[in-house]
């Protein structure tokens, strides 16, 4: 299969790539980031954590790995509209927080509105250009908050 778009020509910025690196305990740095993105107008729709189901299902031996399922209920509305719905397929926006060592956490986002954008599920308009804007500056508060 040929790929539409060539990956390595795609820049952090294009996907919205965030990250950040927390000193604390695993189980703090997960409050912590909940804490993060509610304070920046995001609920969490759902939450999960891989690292337990791979370690427990095929023995992965995975070191802390946790998805928070964040959600901006504005913003999801909106790109619902402008998408023609799609953009459910890409839902929510998950906040991952991996352990790199005992004590030291990475924060991982990217936008699933500007990945829309690129793959096609969202249109290259004004309106979604205002939606990924406005989506940005709410990651942009969270992270600032870490």
């Amino acid at each position: 299969m040929t790929l539409p778009i060539d990956p390595s020509a795609i820049a952090a910025g294009d996907i919205g790539q965030e990250r950040a690196t927390l000193r604390m305990e695993h189980e703090d740095a997960i409050e912590h980031v909940r804490e993060a993105f509610t304070d920046a107008g995001f609920g969490v729709a759902t939450e999960f954590s891989p690292s337990e189901m791979l370690n427990e299902k095929v023995d992965a031996d995975r070191d802390p790995y946790y998805v928070l399922g964040a959600c901006n209920p504005t913003m999801a509305d909106r790109s619902l509209d402008a998408s023609d719905k799609k953009m459910g397929g890409l839902f929510p926006c998950n906040v991952v927080i991996w352990q790199e060592e005992p004590g030291v956490q990475t924060v991982y986002h990217v936008s699933i509105m500007r990945i829309a954008r690129l793959v096609g599920m969202a249109p290259d308009s004004e309106e979604m250009a205002d939606i990924i804007a406005d989506t940005g500056e709410l990651v942009d508060e969270a992270f600032g908050n870490l």
